[in-house]
């Protein structure tokens, strides 16, 4: 290891604490008393250990710190019997859910490979993953209805380093990704939080427009993209932060670069082409192409990935409709960068993007206080997954539709019109 990937390095320049602190007070915006449960991959130790610092300094009763290990998931695709990839750690995230409900917030660290498990058997990929979206709904379920304050932040690690700089040392790799993700989160500023909150409220704004619009659907346009998205009936937009049930405002994702909203299960129609490759659980997908009709993925291909695909779609009925839509202009800082990341936390904030599988009830009227059923007849999604997929770029059109079928121009090659 030398100097420029040393956490005592990255110490001392005073950015990584900067994160830490930024990731605690304004995207979790954690209150005097809460507990803190964070999950990071094990070469986040240090991030993690300065949040936890913050979190302490801001009145946290207790942090709780889950780390994973990619090494220890590879031993189980090579030694694990057969049985082993339908099983899941249910008592954890059942542990997890109680812990929410209980009123902790949830903070998690990315940055674990995202090629984990490219060179994997397909199937069995597949199969862990349902067996991880099964478990993992009761504390799905309560963050969909942000009924708790949550945030995930990134980390740079060797193997995300080598992926996105593939042909630099492993130690300008780690140093240009960390210098990517403290521009992307606006930690670089010398009063980062004061350029979130800017941030946050030139969000707000386009929400704002958004919500006094009441469009009923979106059309897509673009390269191998013909797409009209219906949304659900009383949606709402949103973006810039948000709310919890718990009173606590914060910022879901940093960085954020989107607005987004809930569309209707049952009117997705067209064609759709990915413009960035996939990660999902450890697996990269290229190239995805679907076709919906009434809502429903009926035709679905991938140049890299297909079978994992396939089993994602297959999760159950609520996995081949939409859960999501979302607009981010060609613009943002992030697609500035010129990088692929690799991974959904930052690519989706560098181009509009929709998501197959459960929707958020925070972007229906009043939908955090009605039932699954009540969310489902305004058109609202339900699934055991909810994977966000990429599909702007400077080539996409995007209008919104009124009810009465008026078309106004939203973007235009890939900026706000």
């Amino acid at each position: 290891m030398t100097i420029l990937e040393r956490p005592e390095t990255l110490a001392a320049s005073g950015k990584l604490d900067r994160l830490a602190e930024v990731a605690v007070r304004v995207g979790l915006g954690l209150a005097h008393g809460q507990e803190l449960v964070i999950t990071a991959p094990l070469d986040a130790l240090e991030l993690a250990r300065r949040i936890t610092e913050h979190a302490y300094r801001a009145g946290a009763s207790l942090v709780t710190t889950l780390l994973s290990d990619d090494e220890a998931t590879l031993l189980r695709f090579h030694h694990a019997p057969e049985e082993s990839f339908d099983k899941a750690a249910v008592w954890l995230h059942e542990g997890l859910a109680a812990a929410y409900r209980g009123g902790a917030a949830r903070l998690a660290i990315a940055g674990g490979n995202p090629a984990l498990l490219a060179a994997e058997d397909p199937r069995k990929v597949s199969r862990a993953n349902m067996a991880l979206s099964k478990a993992m709904r009761p504390a799905l379920e309560l963050i969909t209805r942000h009924e708790i304050n949550w945030t995930i932040v990134a980390c740079a690690t060797p193997a995300w380093a080598r992926l996105v700089f593939p042909d630099e040392a492993e130690t300008v790799a780690m140093q240009k990704l960390w210098d990517a993700i403290f521009a992307a989160t606006r930690i670089d500023v010398p009063d980062p939080v004061a350029a979130w909150r800017k941030h946050a409220a030139d969000l707000q704004q386009r929400v704002q427009f958004l919500n006094g619009r009441r469009f009923a659907a979106l059309h897509f346009r673009g390269p191998g993209t013909d797409l009209r998205v219906g949304l659900a009936d009383d949606h709402l937009w949103s973006g810039g932060g948000s709310t919890a049930r718990n009173g606590i405002f914060g910022m879901p994702n940093m960085p954020t670069e989107e607005v987004f909203t809930t569309p209707h299960k049952d009117r997705a129609d067209g064609s759709v082409k990915s413009s960035k490759p996939l990660s999902y659980q450890g697996t990269l997908i290229k190239g995805i192409a679907v076709r919906f009709e009434g809502g429903r993925v009926v035709e679905a291909s991938a140049e890299e990935g297909e079978d994992v695909l396939r089993g994602m779609l297959d999760s159950d009925d609520g996995a081949r409709r939409l859960g999501e839509v979302a607009l981010v202009p060609h613009s943002s800082p992030i697609a500035q960068s010129g990088l692929l990341f690799w991974n959904t936390l930052f690519d989706e904030n560098a181009a509009s993007h929709i998501a197959l599988g459960k929707a958020y009830s925070t972007c229906i009227r009043q939908g955090e206080t009605l039932t699954t059923d009540q969310l489902a007849e305004k058109g609202a999604n339900d699934s055991l997954i909810h994977v966000d997929w990429m599909i702007g770029s400077g080539e996409m059109d995007v209008d919104g539709v009124s009810a009465d079928n008026v078309t106004e121009a939203l973007m235009r090659q890939g900026e706000w019109a």
